[in-house]
């Protein structure tokens, strides 16, 4: 079946263009977006499993996933039956009132990751700028109003201005000055640096468990350990960002179960939707300070998405799932180390379904647009690395499909 907007025109046209499609190309690079992103020229049409289509029909191999959103490929059946059921229901009924799946998903999700209180968002900035606000609080109650949050060198934490104050992307601090204060940066994976660093306003330390902007990197064994006893000797609150890693992306739940840590604070976004805006901040009892008024979101737990996420949840909690996400990820992994001992100059890292392939130069983008042309879409997350995000489904025939359409694309260079 043709789907409703293959090869379709806003503008229309009494004349025959001698070329449709490249017609169709200009009209489309002129469309008022602000300039904040560079596109591909060519428009998504649709989506199934692990494939992408664009308009013109050309299918493609998406280890991309809506930047790691699509947790269970696109159109998941999980996904669209929750839609369907849930928006014949009711879609948001206002925050000021609960409803029946938000509850089920808050107790679900507190008793998987063994927190006590959860708020529910939009977006995974959303969800770090209220873990540093509930930080702040704790603070203040606490603390003896210490506000001061320690992140990490390369961090991505998201768009609101608090959220990149506390990133550590590089050229971000030039971007929209002044930022709020009370953020300091240490390298990535130095449980010393992090230490130094700690002053009488400091209130909690904030990381990511792994790097996934940044090019899917992966600190040395123990580390998320040392933070949590850092910020207990320390009297800090510690939070893990797994907006990236969480909901089952490496293989378990929580990527800050591989080392047996349970954060203070913990955000979730990406995954936690399948493709869809939701995302959560969880905390335990120690940090739960909230007081009415402190914090809210319009659309933040709407019964719509909640039933969504809900349904995710249920499946990805399964001890099976996990191991499936292992499984597929060794076999991913193998295939991209072989690729990597082949071409020479390169080195795999990462860790369950977010891996990375790291070049000794700049190849990155173009090794990416190479491959686009082969029908594989990767992401070049740094100018020397290439990102793997794909759906937690993957197949075994994908991983090889992938592979055939990266050597052609390498070959290109």
């Amino acid at each position: 079946m043709k789907h409703p907007y293959a090869h379709s025109s806003i503008v229309q046209s009494n004349s025959t263009p001698a070329n449709p499609a490249a017609e169709r190309a200009a009209r489309d690079a002129t469309t008022p977006f602000m300039p904040v992103a560079r596109r591909p020229s060519f428009v998504t049409s649709h989506g199934q499993g692990s494939y992408l289509w664009d308009e013109a029909g050309r299918r493609y191999l998406d280890v991309v996933q809506g930047w790691a959103t699509n947790a269970l490929g696109h159109s998941a059946p999980e996904v669209l039956a929750a839609l369907a059921e849930q928006s014949s229901l009711l879609i948001n009924p206002s925050p000021a009132f609960y409803n029946r799946p938000a509850i089920e998903l808050a107790r679900l999700l507190t008793r998987l990751t063994h927190n006590e209180q959860v708020a529910f968002l939009n977006s995974g900035a959303e969800a770090n700028e209220t873990a540093i606000k509930l930080a702040r609080k704790w603070g203040r109650k606490y603390k003896r109003g210490a506000f001061g949050i320690i992140s990490t060198d390369g961090a991505f934490h998201g768009r609101t201005l608090a959220a990149m104050a506390a990133s550590g992307k590089p050229g971000w601090e030039q971007l929209f000055p002044p930022y709020p204060p009370g953020f300091s940066k240490v390298p990535f994976g130095d449980l010393p640096a992090m230490e130094r660093a700690i002053d009488g306003a400091t209130v909690a330390l904030m990381v990511e468990p792994i790097q996934g902007e940044a090019g899917v990197v992966v600190p040395p064994p123990g580390y998320l350990k040392g933070l949590r006893e850092l910020a207990d000797r320390q009297g800090l609150l510690l939070i893990l960002d797994e907006v990236q890693t969480g909901v089952g992306r490496t293989g378990r739940f929580l990527a800050q179960e591989h080392e047996a840590v349970r954060a203070d604070i913990t955000t979730l976004g990406k995954g936690l939707g399948a493709g869809l805006p939701i995302s959560a901040t969880l905390c335990n009892e120690r940090a739960a300070c909230f007081e009415l008024g402190d914090n809210g979101s319009t659309h933040g737990g709407n019964p719509l998405l909640a039933h969504v996420a809900l349904a995710i949840c249920s499946l990805m909690s399964r001890p099976e799932f996990d191991l499936g996400v292992q499984a597929i990820a060794a076999q991913l992994e193998r295939a991209l180390r072989g690729l990597a001992s082949r071409w020479g100059r390169a080195h795999w890292r990462g860790l369950g379904l977010l891996q990375a392939l790291v070049f000794d130069a700049p190849i990155a983008e173009r090794l990416s647009e190479a491959a686009r042309e082969e029908g594989v879409l990767v992401n070049a997350a740094r100018p020397n690395v290439l990102r793997f995000m794909p759906q937690l489904r993957l197949e075994e025939a994908e991983i090889t499909e992938l592979c055939a359409g990266l050597e052609r694309a390498h070959a290109r260079l």
